[in-house]
């Protein structure tokens, strides 16, 4: 039985890029006497890499923000089980459902033998739906860690509606909205630029098998040709933070070749690399977003008000319904070679009135503006309150979607 101790919960992430889909929900419990919450910074392995890594670049995005917390920097993730059993929470937040990029023994699979699993999604809406799916993708419900977390929370809902249909049923999953995307609106602060700054944001998808929206591979010399022949203007270019190792792993792109053109790139004085950090703030500082996607295509009206350009790859996989009102909020083109034609008119006038567009993509994203974390503190209090059980394993009927055919293996 529960005795009125605090709830002990913690925020196991390697995805800093995406702390922001967690913060206002570890801040507001850190105030609520009800909460004893603990954050910890673990390694990761992301595409293209062999060894997890990157424990360091987590905690120094948790330090830069004022986020007291523990390093589990081990290479046997078994002593941070260890460590973490000692902790016994109540709930551990993840923001990423992917167990193969996670250190075995921090996956869902182990935690929710001894804890509860909860799932915040890093993303502020789920813009893509899968090849032959009408509906909600099924890598957005139905992966492992999905199917073992105790509490499921979404922005969208048909994810809510689509939990239904699963053999668990979707009591546990919970319309709260986006605690990111309350985030980025909130918070981003324009810096003032002393030239017309374009930020470049390439995807790191290239592959049937995987969303396919990447066009990096298709343009990356004529940006630098751009950046080249432009250079009263700043280019920020803001990858996605698995694109440069996704396009060496799949051979997109040779690795010599890319390197090279690193360096061109890095040479040039009107150019730079922003690979995390705030990019809220660096959008509403911006004049201009060219992204392929994918988030961003919501997210950038959705911050600054205003249109991005959306460079479509044209074998990408289709929009979700969410997805179709985000694409109409952006300027859609098909080529490179189409943006520099229309950029001089773009830099003088604007892309144009997207206002209507932009103001329906707002009704649909955000169900409950600004009330998402405070949503998702209550739902935990109650189900603590309630003294639900661990997830029982033995009532999940459905083959996970990461083991389903096409998909990449789960190697360890």
């Amino acid at each position: 039985m529960n005795s009125g101790r605090p709830i002990r919960v913690v925020f196991l992430s390697f995805y800093f890029e995406a702390w922001d889909a967690l913060a206002d929900i570890y801040r507001q419990m850190l105030a609520d006497p009800r909460f004893e919450p603990t954050v910890i910074s673990i390694p990761r392995r992301l595409t293209g890499e062999t060894t997890y890594s990157g424990e360091d670049k987590v905690s120094a995005l948790y330090d830069s923000v004022g986020v007291e917390h523990l390093r589990f920097d081990f290479e046997d993730s078994a002593i941070g089980l260890a460590k973490l059993r000692e902790i016994a929470p109540d709930y551990v937040f993840l923001n990423y459902p992917w167990q193969r990029n996670y250190q075995p023994n921090y996956r869902a699979e182990v935690l929710s033998e001894f804890t509860k699993v909860c799932q915040v999604p890093y993303y502020s809406f789920a813009l893509v739906n899968e090849p032959g799916e009408d509906g909600v993708a099924p890598y957005l419900y139905t992966q492992r860690s999905h199917q073992l977390s105790s509490l499921i929370f979404t922005q969208d809902a048909a994810v809510v509606e689509a939990y239904s249909r699963t053999s668990r049923g979707n009591s546990h999953v919970h319309l709260t909205g986006s605690p990111k995307l309350d985030s980025l609106v909130s918070r981003a602060i324009a810096t003032p630029r002393d030239r017309y700054t374009l930020v470049w944001a390439p995807h790191h998808s290239y592959s049937a098998h995987w969303l396919n929206f990447g066009t990096f591979a298709s343009m990356y010399r004529e940006m630098l040709d751009f950046a080249k022949s432009h250079q009263d203007i700043e280019i920020i270019m803001r990858p996605h933070p698995f694109m440069f190792g996704t396009l060496v792993d799949r051979q997109v792109v040779d690795e010599s070749e890319l390197n090279q053109w690193l360096e061109e790139f890095k040479a040039l004085p009107n150019t730079s690399i922003e690979t995390g950090g705030d990019f809220a703030s660096l959008f509403l500082s911006s004049d201009l977003l060219l992204t392929d996607g994918i988030s961003f295509i919501g997210e950038y009206p959705m911050i600054t008000g205003k249109p991005a350009v959306y460079l479509e790859n044209s074998e990408r996989w289709k929009f979700s319904p969410i997805g179709e009102i985000a694409v109409q909020a952006n300027w859609r083109i098909g080529s490179f070679a189409e943006f520099a034609d229309r950029f001089d008119q773009i830099r003088a006038e604007g892309l144009g009135d997207y206002s209507a567009a932009i103001e329906r993509l707002r009704k649909a994203a955000s169900p409950y503006p600004g009330e998402s974390a405070a949503r998702i503190i209550e739902i935990v209090a109650g189900d603590f309150a309630a003294e639900t059980p661990l997830v029982d394993k033995s009532t999940i009927k459905e083959v996970a979607w990461e083991l389903g055919p096409d998909k990449e293996p789960l190697v360890d």
